[in-house]
Protein backbone atom coordinates (compact mmCIF):
# COMPACT_ATOMS: atom_id res chain seq x y z
CA UNK A 1 0.00 0.00 0.00
CA UNK A 2 1.14 3.55 -0.79
CA UNK A 3 0.78 5.06 2.67
CA UNK A 4 1.91 8.52 1.51
CA UNK A 5 -1.22 8.63 -0.66
CA UNK A 6 -3.53 6.83 1.74
CA UNK A 7 -2.70 8.81 4.91
CA UNK A 8 -4.29 12.14 3.76
CA UNK A 9 -7.43 10.21 2.82
CA UNK A 10 -7.56 8.63 6.27
CA UNK A 11 -7.19 12.08 7.88
CA UNK A 12 -10.00 13.37 5.64
CA UNK A 13 -12.27 10.50 6.72
CA UNK A 14 -11.50 11.14 10.39
CA UNK A 15 -12.57 14.78 9.98
CA UNK A 16 -15.78 13.68 8.24
CA UNK A 17 -16.59 11.21 11.02
CA UNK A 18 -15.90 13.86 13.66
CA UNK A 19 -18.50 16.10 12.00
CA UNK A 20 -20.92 13.16 11.93
CA UNK A 21 -20.48 12.51 15.66
CA UNK A 22 -20.90 16.20 16.44
CA UNK A 23 -24.10 16.31 14.34
CA UNK A 24 -25.39 13.26 16.19
CA UNK A 25 -25.95 15.49 19.23
CA UNK A 26 -28.63 17.36 17.27
CA UNK A 27 -30.23 14.08 16.17
CA UNK A 28 -30.38 12.82 19.76
CA UNK A 29 -31.58 16.05 21.42
CA UNK A 30 -33.96 17.51 18.81
CA UNK A 31 -37.65 17.95 19.52
CA UNK A 32 -38.45 16.89 15.95
CA UNK A 33 -36.43 13.85 14.93
CA UNK A 34 -37.86 13.68 11.41
CA UNK A 35 -37.21 17.34 10.54
CA UNK A 36 -33.69 17.19 12.01
CA UNK A 37 -32.67 13.80 10.61
CA UNK A 38 -34.07 14.32 7.10
CA UNK A 39 -33.89 18.13 6.68
CA UNK A 40 -31.45 19.62 9.25
CA UNK A 41 -34.31 21.75 10.68
CA UNK A 42 -34.20 23.97 7.54
CA UNK A 43 -31.25 26.02 8.78
CA UNK A 44 -28.83 26.03 5.82
CA UNK A 45 -27.14 29.31 4.95
CA UNK A 46 -26.16 30.36 1.40
CA UNK A 47 -22.63 28.94 1.33
CA UNK A 48 -23.67 25.63 2.90
CA UNK A 49 -26.67 25.38 0.53
CA UNK A 50 -24.43 26.00 -2.50
CA UNK A 51 -21.82 23.50 -1.38
CA UNK A 52 -24.34 20.80 -0.48
CA UNK A 53 -25.99 21.14 -3.92
CA UNK A 54 -22.57 21.05 -5.60
CA UNK A 55 -21.43 18.06 -3.55
CA UNK A 56 -24.69 16.17 -4.06
CA UNK A 57 -24.81 16.84 -7.80
CA UNK A 58 -21.06 16.33 -8.24
CA UNK A 59 -20.84 12.59 -7.79
CA UNK A 60 -18.83 9.56 -8.86
CA UNK A 61 -19.96 10.40 -12.40
CA UNK A 62 -18.35 13.84 -12.23
CA UNK A 63 -15.04 12.71 -10.73
CA UNK A 64 -14.66 9.10 -11.82
CA UNK A 65 -17.06 8.26 -14.66
CA UNK A 66 -17.06 11.65 -16.44
CA UNK A 67 -13.27 11.90 -16.83
CA UNK A 68 -13.29 8.25 -17.93
CA UNK A 69 -15.73 8.96 -20.77
CA UNK A 70 -13.87 12.18 -21.67
CA UNK A 71 -10.65 10.12 -21.87
CA UNK A 72 -12.31 7.93 -24.51
CA UNK A 73 -14.40 10.54 -26.34
CA UNK A 74 -12.22 13.68 -26.29
CA UNK A 75 -13.16 17.35 -26.14
CA UNK A 76 -16.66 16.69 -27.48
CA UNK A 77 -17.58 15.21 -24.11
CA UNK A 78 -16.28 18.35 -22.36
CA UNK A 79 -18.66 20.44 -24.48
CA UNK A 80 -21.52 18.11 -23.62
CA UNK A 81 -20.67 18.13 -19.89
CA UNK A 82 -20.68 21.94 -19.75
CA UNK A 83 -24.44 21.89 -20.24
CA UNK A 84 -24.44 21.41 -16.46
CA UNK A 85 -23.09 24.92 -15.82
CA UNK A 86 -26.49 26.50 -15.18
CA UNK A 87 -27.95 23.59 -13.22
CA UNK A 88 -27.82 25.07 -9.70
CA UNK A 89 -28.96 28.48 -10.94
CA UNK A 90 -31.82 26.96 -12.91
CA UNK A 91 -33.07 24.73 -10.07
CA UNK A 92 -33.10 27.46 -7.43
CA UNK A 93 -34.65 30.01 -9.79
CA UNK A 94 -37.47 27.68 -10.89
CA UNK A 95 -38.26 26.35 -7.42
CA UNK A 96 -37.21 29.55 -5.71
CA UNK A 97 -38.77 30.95 -2.56
CA UNK A 98 -42.20 29.61 -3.50
CA UNK A 99 -41.17 25.97 -3.07
CA UNK A 100 -39.50 26.57 0.30
CA UNK A 101 -42.45 28.63 1.62
CA UNK A 102 -45.08 26.14 0.48
CA UNK A 103 -43.02 23.24 1.85
CA UNK A 104 -43.04 24.97 5.24
CA UNK A 105 -46.79 25.61 5.03
CA UNK A 106 -47.37 21.96 4.16
CA UNK A 107 -44.88 20.98 6.91
CA UNK A 108 -43.22 18.93 4.17
CA UNK A 109 -40.00 17.17 5.10
CA UNK A 110 -39.57 15.31 1.80
CA UNK A 111 -40.50 15.96 -1.82
CA UNK A 112 -43.18 13.29 -1.50
CA UNK A 113 -44.66 15.19 1.48
CA UNK A 114 -45.07 18.17 -0.86
CA UNK A 115 -46.69 16.03 -3.58
CA UNK A 116 -48.98 14.31 -1.05
CA UNK A 117 -50.32 17.61 0.30
CA UNK A 118 -50.55 19.20 -3.13
CA UNK A 119 -52.41 16.37 -4.87
CA UNK A 120 -54.14 14.55 -1.95
CA UNK A 121 -53.52 11.19 -3.56
CA UNK A 122 -52.27 7.92 -2.10
CA UNK A 123 -51.39 6.76 -5.63
CA UNK A 124 -49.08 9.76 -6.11
CA UNK A 125 -47.26 8.88 -2.88
CA UNK A 126 -46.88 5.19 -3.78
CA UNK A 127 -45.67 5.89 -7.34
CA UNK A 128 -43.26 8.57 -6.06
CA UNK A 129 -41.75 6.35 -3.38
CA UNK A 130 -41.49 3.42 -5.79
CA UNK A 131 -39.76 5.59 -8.41
CA UNK A 132 -37.25 6.93 -5.90
CA UNK A 133 -36.41 3.45 -4.70
CA UNK A 134 -36.09 1.96 -8.22
CA UNK A 135 -34.00 4.70 -9.80
CA UNK A 136 -31.93 5.73 -6.79
CA UNK A 137 -30.76 2.15 -6.30
CA UNK A 138 -29.15 2.50 -9.73
CA UNK A 139 -27.54 5.82 -8.78
CA UNK A 140 -26.35 4.57 -5.38
CA UNK A 141 -24.87 1.48 -7.01
CA UNK A 142 -22.85 3.80 -9.28
CA UNK A 143 -21.52 5.71 -6.25
CA UNK A 144 -20.65 2.53 -4.36
CA UNK A 145 -18.74 1.24 -7.41
CA UNK A 146 -16.93 4.58 -7.82
CA UNK A 147 -15.83 4.58 -4.18
CA UNK A 148 -14.68 0.98 -4.40
CA UNK A 149 -12.74 1.67 -7.63
CA UNK A 150 -10.99 4.56 -5.91
CA UNK A 151 -10.00 2.52 -2.85
CA UNK A 152 -8.98 -0.37 -5.12
CA UNK A 153 -6.72 1.86 -7.26
CA UNK A 154 -5.05 3.43 -4.22
CA UNK A 155 -4.49 0.36 -2.08
CA UNK A 156 -4.24 -2.55 -4.50
CA UNK A 157 -6.94 -4.35 -2.50
CA UNK A 158 -9.37 -6.66 -4.32
CA UNK A 159 -12.47 -4.84 -5.58
CA UNK A 160 -14.83 -6.63 -3.17
CA UNK A 161 -12.71 -5.74 -0.12
CA UNK A 162 -12.48 -2.12 -1.24
CA UNK A 163 -16.26 -2.03 -1.74
CA UNK A 164 -16.97 -3.33 1.77
CA UNK A 165 -14.57 -0.84 3.41
CA UNK A 166 -16.03 2.13 1.54
CA UNK A 167 -19.64 1.09 2.10
CA UNK A 168 -19.15 0.45 5.82
CA UNK A 169 -17.59 3.90 6.29
CA UNK A 170 -20.46 5.69 4.54
CA UNK A 171 -23.21 3.71 6.25
CA UNK A 172 -21.91 4.38 9.74
CA UNK A 173 -21.54 8.09 8.97
CA UNK A 174 -25.08 8.53 7.58
CA UNK A 175 -26.78 6.43 10.25
CA UNK A 176 -25.06 8.41 13.00
CA UNK A 177 -25.33 11.96 11.63
CA UNK A 178 -28.41 12.31 9.42
CA UNK A 179 -29.06 15.29 7.11
CA UNK A 180 -27.22 17.87 9.23
CA UNK A 181 -24.03 15.81 9.10
CA UNK A 182 -24.48 15.37 5.35
CA UNK A 183 -24.99 19.12 4.78
CA UNK A 184 -22.03 20.17 6.95
CA UNK A 185 -19.64 17.64 5.45
CA UNK A 186 -20.89 18.56 1.98
CA UNK A 187 -19.48 22.02 2.69
CA UNK A 188 -16.07 20.55 3.49
CA UNK A 189 -16.32 18.17 0.54
CA UNK A 190 -17.34 20.94 -1.88
CA UNK A 191 -14.25 22.96 -0.99
CA UNK A 192 -12.04 19.86 -1.32
CA UNK A 193 -13.60 19.08 -4.72
CA UNK A 194 -12.88 22.62 -5.97
CA UNK A 195 -9.25 22.64 -4.78
CA UNK A 196 -8.60 19.07 -5.94
CA UNK A 197 -9.85 19.88 -9.43
CA UNK A 198 -7.63 22.97 -9.65
CA UNK A 199 -4.46 21.20 -8.47
CA UNK A 200 -4.89 18.15 -10.71
CA UNK A 201 -5.74 20.23 -13.80
CA UNK A 202 -2.57 22.30 -13.42
CA UNK A 203 -0.44 19.18 -12.77
CA UNK A 204 -1.88 17.34 -15.78
CA UNK A 205 -1.25 20.27 -18.14
CA UNK A 206 2.32 20.51 -16.85
CA UNK A 207 2.92 16.76 -17.23
CA UNK A 208 1.60 16.87 -20.80
CA UNK A 209 3.96 19.70 -21.79
CA UNK A 210 1.34 22.43 -21.97
CA UNK A 211 -2.09 22.74 -23.57
CA UNK A 212 -0.74 23.20 -27.13
CA UNK A 213 1.34 20.02 -27.00
CA UNK A 214 -1.51 18.02 -25.48
CA UNK A 215 -3.89 19.17 -28.23
CA UNK A 216 -1.28 18.30 -30.87
CA UNK A 217 -0.81 14.83 -29.40
CA UNK A 218 -4.56 14.24 -29.35
CA UNK A 219 -4.92 15.39 -32.98
CA UNK A 220 -2.06 13.14 -34.04
CA UNK A 221 -3.70 10.13 -32.41
CA UNK A 222 -7.23 10.83 -33.68
CA UNK A 223 -8.44 14.20 -35.06
CA UNK A 224 -11.94 13.44 -33.77
CA UNK A 225 -10.63 13.69 -30.20
CA UNK A 226 -10.47 17.47 -30.62
CA UNK A 227 -13.76 17.80 -32.52
CA UNK A 228 -17.18 18.43 -30.99
CA UNK A 229 -18.39 15.02 -32.27
CA UNK A 230 -16.24 12.70 -30.12
CA UNK A 231 -13.70 10.03 -31.04
CA UNK A 232 -16.32 7.88 -32.78
CA UNK A 233 -18.32 10.87 -34.12
CA UNK A 234 -21.30 9.76 -31.99
CA UNK A 235 -21.93 13.12 -30.32
CA UNK A 236 -24.29 14.56 -32.91
CA UNK A 237 -25.71 18.11 -32.59
CA UNK A 238 -29.18 16.77 -31.74
CA UNK A 239 -27.82 14.46 -29.03
CA UNK A 240 -25.63 17.15 -27.46
CA UNK A 241 -28.49 19.67 -27.52
CA UNK A 242 -30.99 17.24 -26.00
CA UNK A 243 -28.49 16.19 -23.33
CA UNK A 244 -29.06 19.58 -21.71
CA UNK A 245 -32.55 18.45 -20.81
CA UNK A 246 -31.04 15.61 -18.77
CA UNK A 247 -28.42 17.66 -16.91
CA UNK A 248 -30.04 21.11 -17.07
CA UNK A 249 -33.81 21.60 -17.25
CA UNK A 250 -34.68 18.16 -15.94
CA UNK A 251 -32.62 18.46 -12.75
CA UNK A 252 -35.59 20.33 -11.25
CA UNK A 253 -37.20 16.90 -11.01
CA UNK A 254 -34.39 15.20 -9.06
CA UNK A 255 -35.61 14.58 -5.48
CA UNK A 256 -32.07 14.73 -4.06
CA UNK A 257 -31.73 18.26 -5.46
CA UNK A 258 -35.25 19.56 -4.75
CA UNK A 259 -35.01 18.62 -1.08
CA UNK A 260 -32.10 21.07 -0.82
CA UNK A 261 -34.36 23.82 -2.11
CA UNK A 262 -36.68 23.39 0.89
CA UNK A 263 -33.95 23.38 3.55
CA UNK A 264 -32.39 26.87 3.43
CA UNK A 265 -33.23 29.43 6.09
CA UNK A 266 -34.00 32.66 4.16
CA UNK A 267 -34.02 34.44 0.78
CA UNK A 268 -30.50 35.80 1.19
CA UNK A 269 -29.21 32.25 1.62
CA UNK A 270 -30.90 31.19 -1.62
CA UNK A 271 -29.54 34.15 -3.62
CA UNK A 272 -26.00 33.59 -2.35
CA UNK A 273 -26.29 29.88 -3.15
CA UNK A 274 -27.30 30.62 -6.76
CA UNK A 275 -24.13 32.67 -7.36
CA UNK A 276 -21.69 30.45 -5.47
CA UNK A 277 -23.16 27.19 -6.76
CA UNK A 278 -23.09 28.25 -10.42
CA UNK A 279 -19.43 29.30 -10.24
CA UNK A 280 -18.27 26.18 -8.38
CA UNK A 281 -20.27 23.70 -10.52
CA UNK A 282 -19.02 25.34 -13.72
CA UNK A 283 -15.38 25.16 -12.67
CA UNK A 284 -15.53 21.58 -11.39
CA UNK A 285 -17.36 20.22 -14.45
CA UNK A 286 -15.02 21.98 -16.88
CA UNK A 287 -11.89 21.09 -14.92
CA UNK A 288 -12.63 17.40 -14.32
CA UNK A 289 -13.67 16.66 -17.90
CA UNK A 290 -10.67 18.54 -19.32
CA UNK A 291 -8.48 16.48 -17.00
CA UNK A 292 -9.99 13.31 -18.49
CA UNK A 293 -9.16 14.41 -22.06
CA UNK A 294 -5.71 15.78 -21.21
CA UNK A 295 -4.87 12.52 -19.43
CA UNK A 296 -4.86 10.59 -22.71
CA UNK A 297 -1.35 11.63 -23.88
CA UNK A 298 -0.01 11.64 -20.30
CA UNK A 299 -1.42 8.22 -19.37
CA UNK A 300 -2.00 6.23 -22.59
CA UNK A 301 -3.60 2.82 -22.77
CA UNK A 302 -5.95 2.89 -19.76
CA UNK A 303 -8.38 0.00 -20.24
CA UNK A 304 -11.00 0.80 -17.52
CA UNK A 305 -12.16 4.41 -17.87
CA UNK A 306 -13.21 4.67 -14.23
CA UNK A 307 -9.58 4.27 -13.10
CA UNK A 308 -8.22 7.23 -15.12
CA UNK A 309 -8.65 9.82 -12.36
CA UNK A 310 -6.89 7.91 -9.51
CA UNK A 311 -4.12 6.56 -11.76
CA UNK A 312 -3.44 10.03 -13.22
CA UNK A 313 -3.32 11.63 -9.77
CA UNK A 314 -0.70 9.16 -8.58
CA UNK A 315 1.37 9.65 -11.75
CA UNK A 316 1.51 13.47 -12.01
CA UNK A 317 1.48 14.47 -8.32
CA UNK A 318 3.75 13.83 -5.34
CA UNK A 319 2.24 11.03 -3.19
CA UNK A 320 1.02 13.23 -0.31
CA UNK A 321 -0.50 15.79 -2.69
CA UNK A 322 -2.11 12.95 -4.68
CA UNK A 323 -3.72 11.75 -1.46
CA UNK A 324 -5.12 15.23 -0.78
CA UNK A 325 -6.38 15.59 -4.36
CA UNK A 326 -7.97 12.14 -4.32
CA UNK A 327 -9.97 13.28 -1.33
CA UNK A 328 -11.98 15.23 -3.99
CA UNK A 329 -13.56 12.20 -5.71
CA UNK A 330 -13.90 10.53 -2.32
CA UNK A 331 -15.73 13.64 -1.11
CA UNK A 332 -17.96 13.73 -4.21
CA UNK A 333 -18.87 10.08 -3.91
CA UNK A 334 -19.47 10.15 -0.16
CA UNK A 335 -21.61 13.27 -0.30
CA UNK A 336 -23.81 11.89 -3.07
CA UNK A 337 -24.18 8.50 -1.38
CA UNK A 338 -25.03 10.28 1.88
CA UNK A 339 -27.77 12.31 0.21
CA UNK A 340 -29.22 9.35 -1.69
CA UNK A 341 -29.28 7.12 1.40
CA UNK A 342 -31.11 9.82 3.35
CA UNK A 343 -33.56 10.25 0.45
CA UNK A 344 -34.39 6.55 0.10
CA UNK A 345 -34.65 6.21 3.88
CA UNK A 346 -37.03 9.17 4.06
CA UNK A 347 -39.20 7.75 1.24
CA UNK A 348 -39.56 4.44 3.06
CA UNK A 349 -39.87 5.76 6.61
CA UNK A 350 -41.65 9.11 6.29
CA UNK A 351 -43.68 8.54 3.15
CA UNK A 352 -44.64 4.87 3.43
CA UNK A 353 -44.19 3.66 7.04
CA UNK A 354 -45.60 6.75 8.80
CA UNK A 355 -48.28 7.50 6.23
CA UNK A 356 -49.73 4.05 5.70
CA UNK A 357 -48.25 1.45 8.06
CA UNK A 358 -47.91 3.03 11.51
CA UNK A 359 -49.06 6.69 11.55
CA UNK A 360 -48.92 6.89 15.35
CA UNK A 361 -45.37 5.61 15.77
CA UNK A 362 -43.45 7.31 18.59
CA UNK A 363 -40.21 9.23 18.13
CA UNK A 364 -38.02 6.41 19.48
CA UNK A 365 -39.62 3.88 17.18
CA UNK A 366 -39.19 6.19 14.19
CA UNK A 367 -35.49 6.54 15.07
CA UNK A 368 -35.02 2.76 15.17
CA UNK A 369 -36.87 2.25 11.89
CA UNK A 370 -34.92 5.08 10.18
CA UNK A 371 -31.55 3.68 11.25
CA UNK A 372 -32.57 0.12 10.27
CA UNK A 373 -33.92 1.13 6.85
CA UNK A 374 -30.75 3.10 6.06
CA UNK A 375 -28.56 0.12 7.00
CA UNK A 376 -30.64 -2.41 5.02
CA UNK A 377 -30.69 -0.12 1.97
CA UNK A 378 -26.92 0.18 2.09
CA UNK A 379 -26.47 -3.59 2.29
CA UNK A 380 -28.75 -4.15 -0.71
CA UNK A 381 -26.75 -1.61 -2.75
CA UNK A 382 -23.50 -3.39 -1.80
CA UNK A 383 -24.92 -6.61 -3.26
CA UNK A 384 -25.85 -4.81 -6.50
CA UNK A 385 -22.35 -3.29 -6.74
CA UNK A 386 -20.52 -6.62 -6.56
CA UNK A 387 -20.52 -6.94 -10.38
CA UNK A 388 -19.52 -3.47 -11.67
CA UNK A 389 -19.63 -2.23 -15.29
CA UNK A 390 -16.55 -0.58 -16.82
CA UNK A 391 -18.10 2.91 -16.81
CA UNK A 392 -20.41 3.85 -13.92
CA UNK A 393 -21.59 7.07 -15.56
CA UNK A 394 -24.29 5.21 -17.50
CA UNK A 395 -25.84 3.88 -14.28
CA UNK A 396 -25.96 7.39 -12.88
CA UNK A 397 -27.43 8.95 -16.01
CA UNK A 398 -30.07 6.20 -16.18
CA UNK A 399 -31.13 7.16 -12.65
CA UNK A 400 -31.20 10.88 -13.52
CA UNK A 401 -33.41 10.35 -16.56
CA UNK A 402 -35.84 8.09 -14.75
CA UNK A 403 -36.37 10.43 -11.80
CA UNK A 404 -36.73 13.47 -14.05
CA UNK A 405 -39.32 11.74 -16.24
CA UNK A 406 -41.40 10.97 -13.16
CA UNK A 407 -41.12 14.15 -11.08
CA UNK A 408 -40.43 17.21 -13.21
CA UNK A 409 -44.03 18.11 -14.17
CA UNK A 410 -45.77 17.17 -10.88
CA UNK A 411 -43.27 19.47 -9.14
CA UNK A 412 -43.41 22.42 -11.58
CA UNK A 413 -47.15 22.31 -12.26
CA UNK A 414 -47.77 21.64 -8.58
CA UNK A 415 -46.18 25.00 -7.85
CA UNK A 416 -47.38 27.10 -10.75
CA UNK A 417 -50.66 25.68 -12.18
CA UNK A 418 -53.73 25.57 -9.94
CA UNK A 419 -55.68 23.44 -12.44
CA UNK A 420 -53.09 20.71 -12.18
CA UNK A 421 -54.53 17.83 -10.16
CA UNK A 422 -53.91 14.29 -8.96
CA UNK A 423 -55.17 12.78 -12.22
CA UNK A 424 -52.64 14.80 -14.18
CA UNK A 425 -49.86 13.93 -11.73
CA UNK A 426 -50.60 10.18 -11.77
CA UNK A 427 -50.85 10.09 -15.57
CA UNK A 428 -47.67 12.10 -15.97
CA UNK A 429 -45.71 9.90 -13.56
CA UNK A 430 -46.83 6.60 -15.07
CA UNK A 431 -46.23 7.81 -18.64
CA UNK A 432 -42.83 9.25 -17.74
CA UNK A 433 -41.55 6.18 -15.87
CA UNK A 434 -43.02 3.60 -18.25
CA UNK A 435 -41.86 5.24 -21.48
CA UNK A 436 -38.40 5.95 -20.09
CA UNK A 437 -37.78 2.34 -19.03
CA UNK A 438 -39.13 0.96 -22.33
CA UNK A 439 -37.12 3.37 -24.49
CA UNK A 440 -33.95 2.85 -22.47
CA UNK A 441 -34.25 -0.93 -22.87
CA UNK A 442 -35.45 -1.19 -26.49
CA UNK A 443 -34.90 2.09 -28.36
CA UNK A 444 -32.32 4.31 -26.60
CA UNK A 445 -31.53 7.73 -28.06
CA UNK A 446 -34.56 7.61 -30.39
CA UNK A 447 -34.35 10.00 -33.37
CA UNK A 448 -30.80 10.91 -32.30
CA UNK A 449 -32.05 12.52 -29.07
CA UNK A 450 -31.13 11.55 -25.54
CA UNK A 451 -33.53 8.92 -24.17
CA UNK A 452 -34.97 11.28 -21.55
CA UNK A 453 -36.47 13.72 -24.08
CA UNK A 454 -39.48 11.72 -25.33
CA UNK A 455 -40.58 10.57 -21.82
CA UNK A 456 -40.47 14.17 -20.56
CA UNK A 457 -42.55 15.33 -23.53
CA UNK A 458 -45.05 12.48 -23.03
CA UNK A 459 -45.32 13.13 -19.29
CA UNK A 460 -45.88 16.84 -20.01
CA UNK A 461 -48.71 16.10 -22.43
CA UNK A 462 -50.17 13.50 -20.06
CA UNK A 463 -50.27 15.96 -17.17
CA UNK A 464 -52.00 18.69 -19.19
CA UNK A 465 -54.58 16.43 -20.86
CA UNK A 466 -55.50 14.40 -17.75
CA UNK A 467 -55.82 17.52 -15.59
CA UNK A 468 -58.16 19.20 -18.08
CA UNK A 469 -60.20 16.11 -19.05
CA UNK A 470 -60.52 14.79 -15.47
CA UNK A 471 -60.73 17.87 -13.23
CA UNK A 472 -60.41 17.25 -9.50
CA UNK A 473 -63.75 17.55 -7.70
CA UNK A 474 -62.35 19.10 -4.54
CA UNK A 475 -60.77 22.51 -4.98
CA UNK A 476 -57.02 22.82 -4.67
CA UNK A 477 -56.15 25.16 -1.86
CA UNK A 478 -54.21 28.14 -3.16
CA UNK A 479 -51.41 29.15 -0.83
CA UNK A 480 -50.16 32.71 -0.57
CA UNK A 481 -46.46 33.24 -1.10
Amino acid sequence: MNWAVITPLIVFLIIIFAVGLWSNKSVLTTNSFLEEYFLGERQMGGFILAMTMVATYGSASSFIGGPGVAYNQGLGWVLLAMAQLATGYFVLMVLGKKFAIIARQYKAITLIDFLKERYHSKAVVIISAGSIIIFLFSSMTAQWIGGARLVESLTGMPYTTALLIFAFSVLVFVIVGGFRAVALTDTIQGVVMFMGTLILLIATIKAGGGVSKIISDLAAENPNLISPFGAGRTLTPSYVSSFWILVGVGVVGLPQITVRAMSYKNSKAMHNAIIIGTIVVGFIMLGMHLIGVFARPVLPGVKVGDTVMPLLSMKVLPPVVAGIVLAAPMAAIMSTVDALLILVSSALVKDIYLNYIKPNAGDQQVKKVSFSVTAITGILVILLALSPPDLIIWLNLFSFGGLESVFIWPVIFGLYWNKGNKNGAITSMILGMGSYILLDRFYPNAFGLHTVVIPIVLSFAGFIVASLVMPQKEAVKELKV
